[in-house]
């Protein structure tokens, strides 16, 4: 059940983040911005051709490769069960919705679509799916830092439990 509900959390962001993309494509100029929550945070339309920080830019096939990688692996771990704790479960969900998101658009238009920009600060633009993967980072280093062990990790002993006795 609880993989029933991260699946379908995944979709609703995933649907979520191309939503807000194509609303922000129609609706608002490329480098153009309008308020969000003034003085905090605008909506400013931008095509990132990298990755964070426009790292790697103009690396289009690369960034879709190392992402499909990530997203594969993140999918093996949730259909062999290898996370079994809620947590490490809705953080796999998250990286795996962002993950796809941002594919989706290096795949379809060649860069990917970012528009919340904080005003109070100088950050990068993001979007829907980058918010997802990074909570969906911090989400799993909380977990493997403190839930892990306890709940998921297999036990492999420590080398001495076959060992005969003299």
């Amino acid at each position: 059940m609880m993989y029933m509900i991260g699946a379908l959390a995944a979709a609703a962001i995933l649907a979520l983040d191309q939503w807000v993309k194509h609303w922000i494509t129609v609706n608002l100029p490329l480098g153009e911005s309008m308020p969000l929550l003034p003085g905090f945070m605008q909506l400013r339309a931008v095509h990132n051709y990298g990755a964070a920080w426009s790292s790697f830019s103009g690396m289009r096939w690369l960034l879709v490769a190392v992402t499909s990688v990530i997203v594969i692996a993140v999918a093996y771990v949730l259909v062999r069960r290898i996370v079994r704790h809620p947590l490490g479960v809705a953080a796999c969900f998250l990286i795996l919705s962002g993950g796809l998101g941002n594919i989706i658009d290096r795949v379809r238009l060649g860069y990917v679509v970012d528009m919340f920009d904080f005003q109070f600060i100088t950050y990068p633009v993001f979007n829907v799916a980058d918010i997802a993967v990074v909570c969906g980072a911090v989400l799993a280093a909380i977990y493997y830092l403190w839930f892990y062990e306890k709940y998921d990790k297999k036990d492999k002993g420590n080398g001495e439990a076959d060992a005969p006795t003299e």
